[in-house]
């Protein structure tokens, strides 16, 4: 009788102790909804910024470096500062400099210089950098360890509906649909070709202005809200975590390599959808911006899929058929023709899905309390995002085909198998699942 009433009094403070969490997990994983939904503004701006400034595929591939360069430089100030302060404070500084970034935005189009516009989107990207360092492992933390890897691809589920709003509904805000050649721009007149890049430039104002103003009411929200906090106070536990010991794990400098290229290849992909939609199979604009919507719904049903998936299939076994299925994919790219190629990068967008959260959890699993310092390096491979996207670019423009580029995102498909191939082989430490 006594063994059954401390059952239910455990019960209960297990189930309190839940609900506690939920609140703050729930505000967590909409950071998730809204890096993911500025991120996938950057596929827009790409092609609008191209012919806004007539920019070649190289040079419009610095939007993705100037936002990708942000995570390398950031990382390890954010690490230290939630090491230090706790994630909250380190949730609170990501979303004041994401909004700021945000709002940036009206005076660079006002400016009508590119770099203005790349100079706000490595501010906002600074903050992205403090948000991904603190939410991923945070998510991790809130609630049982053994359902980890499940509770962070259900968070990250939500920045692949991020993945379909941004280009389906915001999409058409910024496109306008006119494009002109670089003969009719030369022809025009100089006051004709200044007011054509003002009213350009200007169609992103209203999208991230309101973005902006949304982002720093959130800050308000967590800043009044009591956030459930880890932070490595005890003596030993600073003492114990270092680099160097982080780095003695195997799995988390595969987790580092492989993190590099699956989100150099998410960023090719991605980038790219509207170059390769337009000239493979013909569509307008704004129509390669709607099926670019598709590629995020796909990307949002995947991340649902793969968590349901992970119930019952271990989640590096599920890794190792998603590269499988994505190496095959990018062939068909490259060869491929007409609205095969379309179908094709939507359905990449499906089997990369559960790749960075995978990749994440996997590759800090078992660091103890250098986590937050894995995190940190991973966060900072990130970079891939902004190194490997101009590589895409400076092929396409020498061999004259965007399709030849996507040799990139097969590449770093193949380097994600070796890691789904080998992590296992490494510490001995049970993977999540």
């Amino acid at each position: 009788m006594a063994l059954n009433v401390q059952s239910v009094v455990q019960n209960k403070v297990v189930s309190k102790e839940n609900k506690n969490l939920l609140f703050p997990f729930i505000l967590v994983t909409s950071l998730f909804f809204f890096w993911g939904f500025v991120h996938n503004l950057d596929p827009i701006l790409i092609p609008h910024l191209r012919k806004a400034f007539n920019l070649s595929d190289l040079q419009s591939s610095l939007i993705d470096s100037s936002v990708f360069i942000a995570y390398f430089v950031m990382a390890l100030p954010a690490g230290y500062i939630m090491r230090k302060y706790g994630y909250k404070s380190g949730i609170m500084i990501g979303l004041v400099l994401f909004g700021l970034g945000c709002l940036l935005f009206v005076p660079a189009a006002n400016s009508l210089q590119y770099i203005y516009f790349l100079g706000a989107l490595f501010i906002i990207a600074c903050g992205l950098t403090f948000l991904e360092t603190a939410a991923n492992p945070y998510v991790t933390i809130l609630g049982p360890a053994e359902t980890a890897t499940k509770r962070l691809n259900f968070s990250q589920s939500f920045n692949g509906l991020a993945a379909f709003i941004a280009p389906t509904f915001i999409g058409p805000m910024i496109l306008s649909g006119k494009n002109l050649s670089q003969s009719e721009m030369d022809r025009m007149a100089s006051a004709e070709l200044h007011s054509y890049i003002a009213t350009e430039a200007a169609s992103v104002k209203m999208p991230y202005l309101t973005l902006g103003l949304i982002i720093l009411a959130v800050a308000v929200v967590f800043y009044l809200t009591k956030m459930p906090d880890v932070k490595e106070e005890d003596k030993e536990g600073i003492e114990g975590a270092s680099f160097g010991m982080a780095l003695k794990s195997t799995k988390l400098r595969w987790g580092i390599t492989a993190q590099f290229f699956y989100v150099g290849a998410q960023v090719c992909v991605a980038s790219f959808f509207i170059k390769m939609a337009t000239t493979t199979a013909g569509l307008e604009e704004g129509t390669a911006a709607k099926y670019l919507g598709f590629f995020g719904l796909a990307f949002m049903l995947g991340r649902f899929a793969g968590t349901f998936f992970m119930q019952y299939v271990q989640p590096r076994k599920l890794l190792l058929l998603y590269a499988t299925i994505n190496i095959l994919l990018s062939v068909i790219a490259i060869m491929g023709t007409g609205m095969l190629v379309v179908y094709t990068l939507i359905a990449i967008g499906f089997f990369m899905s559960i790749m960075f959260p995978t990749i994440f959890s996997m590759g800090i699993d078992g660091l103890e309390h250098n986590t937050k310092i894995g995190s940190s390096l991973i966060v900072m491979s990130i970079v891939g995002g902004a190194l490997l996207p101009p590589v895409l670019g400076l092929i396409s423009d020498k061999t004259g085909s965007i399709q030849n580029g996507y040799f990139v995102p097969l590449t770093c498909f193949s380097v994600i198998l070796l890691f789904a191939l080998n992590v296992h082989k490494t510490n001995k430490v049970k993977i999540l699942n």
